[in-house]
């Protein structure tokens, strides 16, 4: 458990106001592990087009985009994207709520799927395991 104490705000998009709730040790570790240079961290989310709003809600650096502007989220680009992260070379970890793959993508140790807990979300001992994963070398 990240402990007691959650922040909380309202993410606009779309016309719609959504109530969001976080625990700030998540961001920390999250910030941590970017500004270290172990992960690169991606938006691949239906969020995309207003991931800002939830960089500053957050405050977070502006991470970048794995999907273009301008086009409706499915899990089939979504899917594209990781296949084009693994494709070039890189590791990849995907967290996500609902579109977690066929682990054919873990194939050869290069990529670690998470699918977080679907009311708590992301928990210490998933970003325990990100960067364990992080740190491991290259296979």
């Amino acid at each position: 458990m990240w402990g007691p104490l959650l922040h909380r705000g309202v993410a606009h998009s779309e016309g719609v106001d959504w109530p969001i709730r976080w625990a700030p040790a998540l961001i920390s570790r999250i910030r941590g592990l970017s500004a270290a240079g172990l992960v690169e961290v991606r938006w691949c989310s239906t969020w995309c087009p207003d991931a800002d709003v939830l960089e500053r809600l957050f405050d977070l650096p502006a991470f970048g985009r794995a999907l273009p502007a301008g086009v409706e989220v499915t899990d089939a680009l979504k899917f594209a994207a990781a296949r084009r992260v693994l494709a070039s070379g890189r590791r990849l970890v995907w967290t996500d709520d609902t579109a977690v793959p066929a682990t054919r993508l873990t194939a050869g140790g290069r990529a670690l799927l998470i699918r977080p807990h679907p009311r708590r979300g992301l928990r210490p001992r998933d970003l325990t395991r990100i960067e364990a994963f992080a740190l491991r070398r290259r296979p």
